[in-house]
């Protein structure tokens, strides 16, 4: 369906259209990822694990990972987490697609509240293309399928904003904002808040004081509710900040701020250091297939500053995105939250004929990004994959080109609204071969999937009740394997793993535990029977990584694959 239909279906009464279609756009962009990929480390499987620890234990006040508190972010995610893993099974299942749930609808939420504030502004057409351009990005596409706080944040995020948007229109002659505008506004932040601290705050509160000095003159033309808002944010947070600040003593706030906040603002945070600019330099790649209209929104911001759309998106862009890129510690998802604002003057931009120039720089870059996304794509299969991985690299690095191919030329024809509805459901399919086909099959990237294939293969696993628990690993501590073995896995040394297998019970040794572990078991006269080997490389520390399973003396075990 060409943009003109698209835009002409959703002009008929009814603003749910828009919204709905960017939402079940992004559904489908996150949906691949979320049900073909294993746990991932470290965050997902740290959070995905403290989650299930919530439900195990029936303690929904203080974050654990293992016998280790977790005081690093508030506990919205798990709720949520946990919520959808009650509602779908239950927390011995260990299905990691249930925990991820949150992530999808949050990435949902990101794509339907782009709509909606946009349409605030710009023409439903405009509206309905920035929420597919956020929903089918690169970016956002990937937080959706992984188990923590970043698209959920984003989400929640677009919302406040979107709410803000809507009567900051309102109060400069733009459609009504609508009596939902201001409890959104409200219960956003505060949820945005409970999931991962002040950076909503951040945003809303640095976008808002810009407006301000900019207009001089009130955001709204009508109260927000300062009283009972307030009141609304207090009853959604406070409970729980209660709660926590007593159940450990205060311990909590101490390291959230001193142990995790302060550190990513004072240097670079866990190894995640990167000088300014970095974000600017990979929002190419990361919001493609949009990449192509990002010249021309940069031109058409400059030009349309002080139409009240493009106020409200700058200010919600550049303020927060210069923080982002002065704080030494830099990941890609920081920056997630404003994605939805360069969504808007993407699409905006589609509304005024862009010159020779402008073509060129933005099929170059859209062209430059495809390519390095195929190259990539490539290179893990070359690397490691097999044979077998050939046709889902070619797949997946072919579709990437032809969404780069097409977007670029039809654009350089002056004809870029095709470009865009060519490129990003050729985008969409490219992130889909990538994530559902090419990576679940790199076994050599699957330590703790195949480690755990291998100890189910020989009845060794706890959950199985043919072995007493719980498993001893030495020299490999990834929360991806924690998550699916089971909460009491003894994360120790070459000595606690021979001493398992004295008493009965399976381990797991990585190769440079194996001289300890040797030594270990001479000395307690203990000869275990060894299942398999895994090797590969553990990607969160670019370890090449051999780990050796063994079963209990005197264990007869079935034979096990590697």
């Amino acid at each position: 369906m060409w943009l003109a239909d698209i835009i002409d279906a959703f002009r008929r009464p009814g603003g749910w259209r828009g919204p709905a279609a960017a939402a079940l756009f992004a559904f489908l962009a996150g949906l691949p990822g979320l049900l073909a990929l294993p746990p991932l480390d470290r965050d997902e499987a740290r959070f995905a694990q403290a989650t299930a620890q919530m439900l195990e234990q029936d303690d929904y006040v203080v974050i654990r990972f293992q016998d280790q508190p977790r005081f690093k972010k508030p506990v919205g995610i798990h709720w949520m987490q946990a919520a959808a893993v009650s509602t779908f099974g239950d927390a011995g299942q260990r299905d990691i697609r249930l925990y991820r749930i949150p992530s999808l609808l949050g990435a949902m939420l990101a794509a339907a509240a782009c709509v909606w504030g946009a349409a605030g502004f710009f023409s439903q057409g405009v509206a309905l293309l920035s929420g597919l351009m956020l929903g089918g990005g690169l970016l956002l596409s990937t937080e959706a399928f992984i188990a923590k706080t970043d698209s959920v944040l984003t989400g929640l995020t677009v919302l406040a904003m979107a709410a803000l948007g809507r009567l900051y229109a309102e109060a400069r002659g733009g459609r009504p904002a609508g009596r939902l505008a201001v409890p959104a506004f409200w219960v956003a932040l505060a949820l945005a808040v409970l999931v991962k601290g002040p950076i909503a705050l951040l945003v809303v509160g640095l976008a808002a004081l810009a407006l301000r000095i900019a207009d001089r003159r009130p955001l709204t033309a009508r109260p927000i509710g300062w009283a009972w808002g307030l009141i609304a944010f207090a009853a959604i947070v406070g409970p729980w900040a209660w709660a926590v600040t007593i159940a450990t003593d205060g311990a909590f706030w101490a390291v959230a701020i001193g142990g995790d906040l302060a550190p990513k603002l004072a240097g670079g945070h866990e190894s995640h250091g990167a000088p300014p600019g970095m974000h600017a330099l990979a929002a190419p790649l990361l919001m493609f297939p949009a990449t192509l209209m990002l010249p021309a929104a940069a031109l058409f911001a400059w030009r349309r500053r002080a139409e009240p759309g493009v106020r409200f998106a700058l200010a919600w862009l550049i303020p927060a995105w210069l923080v982002f890129e002065a704080t030494p510690t830099k990941l890609p998802h920081y920056v997630l939250p404003c994605y939805a604002a360069l969504a808007w003057l993407c699409a905006a931009a589609l509304t005024q004929a862009a010159g020779p120039v402008v073509r060129r720089a933005g099929a170059l870059l859209h062209g430059l990004a495809g390519a390095l996304l195929a190259a990539a794509a490539v290179y893990l299969a070359v690397t490691y994959g097999d044979g077998w991985d050939l046709p889902a690299a070619l797949l997946t690095a072919g579709l990437f080109l032809f969404a780069a191919g097409a977007g670029a030329v039809l654009l350089l024809r002056g004809q870029a609204p095709r470009a865009v509805v060519w490129a990003l459901p050729a985008g969409v399919l490219a992130h889909a071969a990538l994530t559902a086909l090419l990576v679940p099959g790199l076994q050599p990237l699957m330590l703790s999937g195949r480690t755990v294939d291998l100890l189910a293969g020989a009845r060794l696993l706890p959950a199985q009740g043919v072995v007493p628990g719980p498993v001893a690993v030495a020299g490999y501590a990834e929360p991806s394997l924690v998550f699916q073995v089971g909460t009491n896995t003894g994360l120790g040394d070459a000595k606690d793993a021979a001493e398992a297998l004295a008493s009965g019970r399976a381990a797991v040794v990585e190769s440079r535990e194996q001289a300890a572990f040797r030594q270990a078991l001479a000395r307690a006269g203990v000869r275990p029977v060894e299942v398999g080997r895994v090797a590969g490389l553990n990607y969160s520390n670019g370890d090449e990584t051999e780990l050796t399973v063994y079963a209990p003396p005197s264990r007869a075990v079935p034979e096990a694959r590697p």
